[in-house]
């Protein structure tokens, strides 16, 4: 799926609230990581209308000056020729790792609401042959405080399109973990999303000048499980005009996510 779940780990989500410092050279004391299987069916998801099962397998963390989130998806796991996978892709790979300018620096960038600054970057790679989804991005990224839902990633991209061996426009992408209630033994629900929004694609390569999508999930987590569901909005999702990019296309909408989770 999207990128992004979004989504960040529970450990993530409890990363302290406040400027990061490493002034005293400890670059590894916020170190943390995490991994999980995500089992996931997907209804109306766009472009294309498209239901079908997915596993994903999601990961992330914290390493000294490197912060990383990636997934990579396995589509139709039991090879169902009525899937609507069957005959696409077999597999997709998102990886996005940033570099903390404050840990290389040792200095306190922080100013405001933003708590860490950072070189951030992205890659979206298919696994299919040749014209399959090749893309890099690079530019500023952030980690913010925003009134209610606490830490916020915050990233702005330049689009270079590996296939095309072009920049093609630029994304502002945005992540959330937001813990709203508690029960008793320790579980929890959690509002959790992501927003990937593009501008500023060429006529070229693009149908849509600008388009994106937001993910809202409402998710149940215990110490090893998650159980979740997600409407996600469409909006000529990859630059591709809503009835426009191919005979009766279908991108712009709303698509149904849910998923079993399973915390290693």
């Amino acid at each position: 799926m999207k990128k992004t779940l979004l989504a960040l780990s529970l450990a993530s989500a409890s990363a302290p609230l406040f400027a990061a410092d490493y002034s005293d050279g400890d670059i590894h004391k916020n170190d943390y990581k995490w991994a999980q299987f995500n089992l996931m069916y997907a209804v109306n998801e766009l472009p294309g209308e498209s239901d079908h099962d997915y596993l994903e397998m999601e990961f992330g963390g914290r390493s000294g000056i490197f912060d990383l989130y990636g997934y990579v998806d396995v589509f139709n796991l039991t090879t169902s020729d009525s899937s609507d996978k069957d005959g696409a892709s077999k597999m997709f790979m998102k990886f996005a790792p940033r570099v903390s300018l404050d840990a290389l620096t040792g200095k306190d960038l922080s100013f405001g609401p933003v708590q860490e600054v950072y070189l951030a970057s992205l890659f979206n790679w298919g696994g299919g042959g040749t014209g399959d989804v090749n893309n890099a991005f690079v530019g500023l990224g952030s980690d913010i405080t925003v009134p209610w839902l606490g830490k916020v990633g915050l990233n702005v991209y330049g689009l270079y399109d590996q296939n095309n061996k072009d920049w093609n426009g630029y994304q502002v992408s945005t992540n959330w973990f937001k813990p709203f209630y508690f029960f008793d033994n320790g579980s929890f629900f959690s509002y959790q999303g992501y927003i990937d929004y593009q501008f500023g694609m060429k006529d070229e390569y693009s149908s849509a000048s600008s388009g994106g999508v937001m993910f809202n999930g409402i998710y149940w987590h215990s110490d090893r499980f998650a159980v979740g569901y997600g409407l996600k909005g469409f909006k000529d999702v990859y630059g591709l005009k809503d009835g426009e990019a191919w005979p009766g296309a279908v991108t712009t909408g709303f698509g149904h996510y849910f998923a079993v989770t399973y915390k290693i």
